[in-house]
This record gives C-alpha cells, sequence and structure tokens, in this order.
C-alpha cells in the first residue's frame, strides 16, 4: 500500500458484532489491495470495538475511529467519508459480503473508462447465514451517456445498490451531503448519477445482507427508519408528510444544483413530475430485497465460493 491510497473504503458502523468479522474477512482478502479502511464507529455498545480493535492490530490499513456518542447513520456515513484521502471512495456496509475481485474489477473499470463516475457490480441478497436470497440483474440506464435518462431510469426502475459503488471523491465532495428524510439513498444517488454515467461490471461480485436487525427490517416505519439515520428527526418537528415532502424535493434541489444544460434541466423535471404522478402505481418503489425470494439451488455457484475466489457458470452474466 502507498503513503497515500488509490481507494479509501468507510464503514460506517453501529453494534455491528454480529457480521462485522465476516465483512472486514471480505474486504481484507480483495485481490485488489491499494486502499485504506476507515471503521467509524457510532458509539456501539456490543462487542464491534474489540472486534475492530483485534482487526485493526493485525493490518495496517485499518484506521479505526470511535465517536462519543450515536449522532445516526446519515451522519456518521458523511462524517467517515471526510476521514478518507483516497483519489477514489466506497461506503461498505458492516454485515455485506464481497467477491475477491469486487475492488478490483470497479477500479480497473474506473480507469479504463474516464467518463465514468462511479463503477459496480451484480449483485445478490443474502439472508443472515449467507444463502442467496435474490439473484438480481441490474437493469438500470446508469450508463446512458445521456443525464436525463439517467435520471429517468433511476425515478421508475427498481435499483441496485449503486450507493455502494466505488466512486470518485472528487465528484462525491459536489454533491449534497447524504439527508436523513424517508429515501434520501435514493435523492443522493441521483444526484451523483446527474454528474455522470455508471458502469455496472457484469459479474456477480456484491453480496447484500437481509437479516431481522437490519436497519429497514428493525425501523419498520418512515417516521423510525428516518430516526435511525439521524436522531434529530425525533418529535413532533418531523412528521411524516414532512419526510416525505423533503424526499420529493430532494429530487428538485440535486437537478437544480447539477452542471446541466438548460434542456436537460428541463427533461429532468418533466421525469420528476411524471414520476410524481405514478407513485400509487403497484410495486413503485420496491426494493431488491421485498421481491419474491427464489430458489438458491438454481444458482451454480455458492457465496462462499465467490467470496473465496472461486468462479462458476453464475459468476459472470452474458
Amino acid at each position: 500500500m502507498t503513503a497515500r491510497p488509490r481507494l479509501s473504503i468507510g464503514l460506517p458502523v453501529y453494534n455491528g458484532e454480529e457480521y462485522l468479522a465476516e465483512s472486514l474477512d471480505a474486504l481484507l482478502g480483495q485481490t485488489y489491495e491499494d486502499f485504506e479502511l476507515v471503521v467509524s464507529d457510532n458509539a456501539s455498545t456490543d462487542g464491534t470495538r474489540d472486534i475492530c480493535l483485534r482487526y485493526a492490530e493485525k493490518d495496517a490499513r485499518i484506521r479505526y475511529i470511535r465517536l462519543p456518542r450515536n449522532i445516526g447513520a446519515a451522519p456518521n456515513h458523511n462524517y467517515v467519508f471526510t476521514e478518507c484521502r483516497g483519489e477514489l471512495f466506497k461506503w461498505a456496509s458492516h454485515d455485506d459480503l464481497y467477491a475477491r475481485d469486487l475492488l478490483r474489477r470497479c477500479v480497473e473499470a474506473l480507469d479504463e473508462r474516464p467518463e465514468v463516475i462511479l463503477a459496480h457490480a451484480d449483485q445478490a441478497v443474502i439472508d443472515e447465514e449467507g444463502r442467496v436470497k435474490v439473484p438480481y440483474a441490474y437493469g438500470l440506464a446508469t450508463a446512458s451517456p445521456s443525464a436525463p435518462e439517467r435520471f429517468r431510469s433511476m425515478l421508475f426502475e427498481p435499483g441496485g445498490d449503486d450507493f455502494y459503488g466505488v466512486m470518485r471523491a472528487d465528484v462525491l465532495r459536489r454533491v449534497k451531503p447524504h439527508d436523513s428524510y424517508h429515501h434520501a439513498d435514493r435523492t443522493f444517488v441521483s444526484e451523483i448519477g446527474l454528474h455522470g454515467p455508471f458502469h455496472q461490471v457484469p459479474e456477480l461480485l456484491y453480496f447484500r445482507r437481509d437479516h431481522p436487525t437490519r436497519a429497514e427490517r428493525a425501523n419498520p416505519s418512515k417516521r423510525s427508519r428516518c430516526v435511525n439515520l439521524d436522531p434529530r428527526r425525533a418529535g413532533p418537528l418531523h412528521p411524516t408528510p414532512r419526510l416525505l415532502a423533503e424526499y420529493v424535493g430532494g429530487y428538485v434541489s440535486a437537478i437544480r444544483r447539477a452542471p446541466l444544460s438548460s434542456a436537460d434541466r428541463r427533461a429532468c423535471y418533466r421525469h420528476l413530475a411524471a414520476w410524481a404522478a405514478s407513485r400509487a402505481r403497484p410495486g413503485a418503489g420496491e426494493r431488491v430485497e421485498d421481491r419474491a425470494p427464489v430458489d438458491p439451488a438454481k444458482l451454480s455457484v455458492s457465496v462462499d465460493d465467490l467470496v473465496a475466489g472461486r468462479e462458476g457458470r453464475a459468476g459472470r452474466r452474458p
């Protein structure tokens, strides 16, 4: 690793002892090694601190930061980015898994395509035991050279997890930090997409874990999810209608801030108006992990094989 690593990985965590060691093993076992891993512990009350310190002793690429109080998930995501030094940046989740070539393939894609600002890979949702629950073929038009088309696709199509892609840090600094209203992650990624195209590596390299204690499951209401993102959202000043209004307003602000031509800006506003009128349709806004599960036996490779670097037919899509 160089004195200033090429890639920074920011891992915000709160009470992540159940899966954290698995995630750290998957990140530290990557074939791409020129990275720093900055862990921001949001004042965890379980064994997270001990796990992080143990791993930091063994690997100099890890920098562990413990916050004195729980500032919420969204501010912690923003904070860990400010602590990173790399030209490239990736957020990582404490409970996800990563095939060994994920970072290498994403960095290669950014190096080969200077116009691309974010690279990610195909994904599958896994359960608490690491069994494949939902394999997902990426279908968004985020590779389009047209900013309005990228924006339209992210509005209307069920998304992947581009939030966890490898990004150019200078672009990330130009967008508004992650907010804490309902679905703020969607407006955040959409604003990034207005700055340039994404690239989806056509290989199954990312595994998003769905489990009962995951934030979205543990906080089923819109209000509770937003309070988890930022404790300041608690109280009467943040009723659900306000959180929804901020969600729509987040898209408007993203269009206004983005480096678009007048014609592209008008096109984005038209797409947003059509999206707002379509929200009553069945299934609108569903997430990948909310879809019906499939039989993992239909896949010809296991999660363990991919994380360990053993490739099977499901490792690539045509």
